[in-house]
């Protein structure tokens, strides 16, 4: 069976979902902690996304947008159970992907037309040399359509994605906003994330408290120019 985009060595959500499971909720939980009450908020396909959006579903008056079939699961059973109080979902359409997203014309269009407070943008590689990179074509060009949209763009990458180099290129470090990471990665690589970014967020696996944590106890704030916050 084809897989849309033209996907290469991509595993499916479920082989992601319990990989690097600590590093993933410091990071999400750090994620979480940019969160504002009754903004429009996107969040991209992926695990560490997924894990961004279970601790979102208190928010109040929050409207998440994504292309993630798993988050759309989650928030619509949110909305069953708890009807009025949960966040307001806008799922963007389109053909899934192996890792469960939702991409191609129809997504594109969609997600183009919206206006987003925040991106939470999730990346398969990170590298110096590629910045945010993706197996699948049609995913890269979905998560490029999710960046026109934002006024405001945090990436959530786990220490075991730097040095990966995906099919497909879709962000340039200055594109970013912030950059969200968990202690493991190394100094040097933290150290090129936060001059070519410019803000950086280290966040401690030691202290992630998992889905109800709203905040990353042990963050520590890194911000070009402006030292530890």
């Amino acid at each position: 069976m084809a897989i849309p985009g033209g996907a290469v060595d991509e595993p499916g959500f479920e082989a992601k979902s319990g990989r690097e499971s600590a590093a993933k909720d410091a990071v999400a939980d750090a994620a979480a902690a940019l969160v504002e009450a009754g903004t429009v908020v996107a969040l991209s396909a992926g695990t560490t996304t997924y894990a961004v959006a279970t601790r979102l579903l208190n928010v109040p008056h929050l409207t998440l947008v994504t292309n993630s079939l798993p988050i759309g699961d989650l928030l619509r059973a949110t909305a069953e159970e708890r009807g009025e109080g949960a966040p307001s979902l806008l799922l963007t359409g389109g053909s899934p992907t192996r890792s469960a997203a939702l991409v191609g014309p129809i997504a594109d269009q969609a997600i183009r037309s919206l206006h987003v407070d925040l991106l939470i943008l999730g990346a398969h590689g990170v590298s110096d040399r590629a910045g945010l990179t993706t197996p699948n074509l049609a995913e890269a060009q979905t998560n490029r359509a999710l960046i026109s949209s934002a006024r405001r763009i945090a990436v959530v990458a786990d220490h075991t994605k730097w040095g990966v180099v995906g099919l497909s290129s879709f962000a340039r470090f200055d594109e970013i906003d912030l950059f969200i990471t968990d202690d493991k990665l190394d100094i040097q690589a933290q150290a090129l994330l936060l001059d070519a970014v410019g803000k950086l967020i280290v966040a401690s696996t030691a202290n992630s408290d998992g889905p109800s944590s709203s905040r990353a106890a042990g963050t520590a704030g890194v911000e070009n120019g402006a030292g530890r916050e």
